[in-house]
């Protein structure tokens, strides 16, 4: 193997740890610390939806919710990936 071809395959390489770095790896820490947060809820959090209706927590289930919305405390029940965050 000559130079030529030594750098034609490591510049692709070094492509690859940049693409990981930079995209891959960042992404795999937000969903960690998504899934760590929906796994931590419990009754009496204020949440925001992936819709934006904000509400309180009143039951949890393996993979679902209940939360009051409103003045007039309706309730429904929604799945854990339907929550954006939790209200401070």
């Amino acid at each position: 193997m000559n130079v030529q071809q030594l750098s034609s395959l490591v510049i692709p390489f070094i492509f690859l740890i940049i693409f990981y770095f930079l995209l891959i790896r960042p992404q795999q820490k937000r969903e960690k610390s998504i899934k760590e947060m929906r796994n931590s809820l419990k009754v009496g959090d204020n949440i925001v939806t992936i819709g934006g209706m904000v509400g309180k927590i009143v039951k949890i289930f393996e993979d679902e919710v209940t939360i009051e919305i409103g003045s007039d405390k309706t309730k429904i029940t929604l799945e854990k990936w339907g929550i954006a965050r939790v209200k401070q």
